[in-house]
């Protein structure tokens, strides 16, 4: 049985991958390694949690002594989503992005060096690239560009992975996502954040105009093709990923309140995040013609599923909608929240 340690596993993406892995590889045991911060939850994975190949263990990835005894479990494969990951949150203090996504990528790369892994996959962001003008893709040689501090910690952390594969021969690969949507996303980011504002009446807030543009994808078609790269990819390489469906965040918006029944009377407009670039989108022509990866969820259709589940999973939003989150959102958007 061979054994995959899974950063992060209780978060958004790491969840939908865990599962993916479970259902997929019946040869494969999955260990999943989280800190459990504000992002985590173990409601996520609730319907894996006694599966006979899952096993749970609390800790940071920053944490050497607790990674090395992850490691010891017999670990030869790893998949590493463990990240701050809310651009927002980094503008305000970029030292738990600087602590989890550089410090913490490079104690595991230490430990994976050390344990003799055998495939290391650095699950990273198009958002290294910075921004584009209105016409361009992002290809796998575009030059880094971050302009954020999350964005800049994750270039980092890709940039590290690399030069172990370089300098040690590290089985190192790394993949680079557009926007993620889909179930079980936290309520900061902007599909699940509209989503669960709308179902209370609630304003959304868009930030200056709303012609910032995205390329967007479900969570299921990113972790099929994390797991593609992790069984053929080529170490040493990166893979971008990307749904080839690029919107607005204005037009996504009208969307959100068509398919809510809501009007645009809804819609508040804020001032513009720091920084906030301007245009994201994704050639994935590497991975599509040497993987024969596709993404196969139509947005429109993923979209309403998305809504239905959030509707379905009341409980679930108002857990994390609770306390700390009112207090951040207040803070980010100058707007109360329920």
């Amino acid at each position: 049985m061979s054994v995959l340690l899974v950063t992060g596993g209780c978060g958004f993406i790491g969840g939908h991958f865990i599962r993916r892995i479970l259902a997929a590889e019946p040869d494969v045991a999955v260990v999943n390694f989280d800190a459990l911060t504000y992002a985590g939850n173990l409601a996520n994975l609730t319907d894996v949690a006694n599966h006979a190949r899952y096993r749970f263990v609390k800790g940071n990835i920053a944490d050497r002594d607790a990674v090395r005894d992850v490691f010891r479990l017999g670990v030869k494969h790893v998949v590493h989503f463990a990240a701050e990951s809310h651009v927002d949150r980094s503008i305000q203090d970029s030292g738990p992005f600087v602590g989890t996504n550089v410090l913490g990528t490079q104690v595991l790369l230490d430990a994976a060096r050390e344990f003799g892994v055998e495939r290391f996959v650095q699950v990273s962001t198009d958002e290294v690239y910075g921004s584009l003008g209105p016409t361009g893709l992002f290809t796998e040689t575009t030059p880094l560009a971050p302009s954020s501090p999350y964005s800049a910690s994750k270039a980092a952390a890709d940039l590290l992975a690399l030069s172990y594969a370089h300098t040690f021969g590290l089985p190192v690969l790394v993949t680079r996502c557009s926007n993620n949507y889909g179930p079980y996303q936290f309520p900061e980011k902007l599909i699940p954040l509209f989503i669960t504002n709308l179902m209370r009446d609630e304003p959304v807030p868009v930030y200056g105009d709303g012609g910032q543009v995205r390329d967007w994808i479900h969570a299921r078609d990113h972790c099929t093709a994390v797991h593609r790269v992790w069984r053929d990819g080529r170490p040493g390489e990166v893979y971008n990923i990307g749904g080839r469906c690029e919107k607005t965040n204005l037009a996504l918006t009208y969307t959100l309140l068509d398919l809510l029944g809501k009007p645009r009377t809804m819609i508040r407009h804020v001032k513009d995040r720091p920084g906030h670039d301007r245009r994201y989108a994704i050639d994935c022509t590497k991975i599509e013609r040497d993987l024969k990866w596709r993404p196969e969820t139509p947005f429109e259709q993923g979209l309403r599923e998305t809504i239905d589940w959030y509707r379905a999973n009341a409980d679930w939003t108002a857990q994390v909608r609770s306390g700390a989150y009112r207090e951040y959102y207040e803070l980010q958007y100058g707007m109360k929240t329920k």
